[in-house]
């Protein structure tokens, strides 16, 4: 069983929606990790932060071009991450990819290095 394990992944019309899940099979103690992220890539991007909760104080962030239309949540005794999209667009197609971080260092929520633990990743594919 992977560490993360993204699903819900699909295809949608510009304006629909979609609920992305990650299953945390190490995810059992949350005093452990710092942030768990949602992360997108695109074809000739660089991988960009989604979404990110801190395990503390539960206390969300969000990239700009999603704010107002995402949602990440999660369900410590389910061990599961989500992300609610909401009104996609073209923009938000991309490979989508869950990360935990249990590096407790000067890193912030968007950096790829302050994640230590990936998924394999969902596409995500919004037609116009």
């Amino acid at each position: 069983q992977a560490d993360l394990a993204e699903s819900g992944g699909g295809s949608v019309q510009a304006g629909g929606s979609l609920r992305l899940s990650c299953s945390a099979s190490i995810y059992t103690d949350s005093s452990l990790y710092r942030y768990l992220a949602w992360f997108r890539q695109a074809p000739g991007k660089e991988r960009e932060g989604v979404a990110a909760v801190s395990t503390g104080d539960a206390f969300t962030y969000y990239a700009d071009s999603v704010k107002g239309r995402f949602t990440i949540s999660r369900d410590n005794a389910k061990r599961t991450v989500f992300l609610q999209m909401n009104n996609l667009t073209p923009e938000d197609t991309a490979m989508y990819y869950c990360a935990a971080s249990t590096l407790w260092n000067d890193g912030t929520w968007y950096q790829l290095q302050s994640y230590n633990y990936w998924g394999q990743g969902t596409q995500v594919t919004v037609s116009s």
